[in-house]
């Protein structure tokens, strides 16, 4: 969602982030999959749920495989 871990710490103490509805504010909290993360962006609202992990860092196409973005889920 964001490109540096020093990013992605900003949205977290900052209050942007929750974990399965619960605002996180420690940006080392751990997920776990199955966990549902709700990022609030710019000027949008990110609703993703983890799938899996990555031993390596990868590039974005990379990461998409590792979680499930629930706006776009067809019902």
């Amino acid at each position: 969602m964001v490109k540096a871990r020093t990013s992605a710490a900003a949205l977290v103490e900052a209050g942007h982030v929750r974990i399965n509805g619960v605002r996180e504010t420690a940006p080392g909290h751990s997920v776990k999959i199955g966990d549902v993360l709700t990022i609030g962006l710019d000027r949008s609202v990110r609703i993703l749920k983890v799938v899996g992990f990555s031993e390596r860092r990868g590039d974005a196409a990379a990461a998409r495989v590792l979680y499930d973005d629930l706006q776009n889920v067809k019902q």
